[in-house]
C-alpha cells in the first residue's frame, strides 16, 4: 500500500464507496457525497488529502486536518473500498497517516461516529484509545452527534 494525493478520477470513486446514507453519515456527517466534495475537501485550508493505493488501484481515502494553533493533526474522512475491508488495509492506512501527521505536529486524534464500531476497533488496534470522557463532552459541544474522540497513544 502507498498513499498518493487524488487524481482526476479519484474523486468519483471514492465517493461511490459510501453505498448507504447510514454508512455516508457515519464517514462523514453527511447524507451522501458528490465527487465534487470530495474534490473540495482536498482543496480545503489546512487539509491534507490522500489515496491508498493497493497495486496501482484506489484502496481508501483519507485526509490530515493541520491545527497549527494547538499543535495537532486530526485524521478524518477515513474510507476503505467496500470490496478490500475486513483485510487490515484501514488499519495500515491509519498508521500510515498516523506516521504523515507526526511530521506535523505530535498530537493525532481523530472523532468517530459513535455507531461506526468497525472503525473502532480499526483505530484501536492502530494505538488510538479515548481521550478522557470530560475532554471529548467540551470538544462535542458544538458537534452535530456526541462522536467518540481519540488520541494516538504514541501522542508526546
Amino acid at each position: 500500500m502507498r498513499l498518493t494525493t487524488l487524481g482526476p478520477t479519484h474523486p468519483d470513486v471514492v465517493a461511490s464507496w459510501a453505498t448507504s446514507p447510514d454508512e455516508c453519515r457515519r464517514w462523514c456527517s453527511q447524507d451522501w457525497v458528490t465527487p465534487g466534495e470530495v474534490l473540495r475537501w482536498g482543496t480545503e485550508t489546512e487539509v491534507l488529502a490522500y489515496l491508498a493505493l493497493v497495486d496501482g488501484e484506489p484502496a481508501g481515502y483519507g485526509e490530515l486536518w493541520l491545527d497549527d494553533e494547538e499543535a495537532e493533526v486530526e485524521l478524518a474522512r477515513i474510507i476503505v473500498a467496500p470490496a478490500l475491508r475486513g483485510r487490515g488495509l484501514g488499519r495500515r492506512m491509519v498508521t500510515m497517516l498516523t506516521a504523515l501527521a507526526r511530521d506535523h505536529h505530535p498530537a493525532v486524534l481523530m472523532r468517530v461516529h459513535p455507531g461506526n464500531t468497525a472503525a473502532l476497533r480499526c483505530y484501536a488496534t492502530a494505538g488510538f484509545q479515548p481521550v478522557p470522557p470530560e475532554q471529548a463532552e467540551g470538544w462535542n459541544r458544538d458537534q452535530p452527534v456526541s462522536y467518540t474522540w481519540l488520541r494516538h497513544r504514541g501522542d508526546a
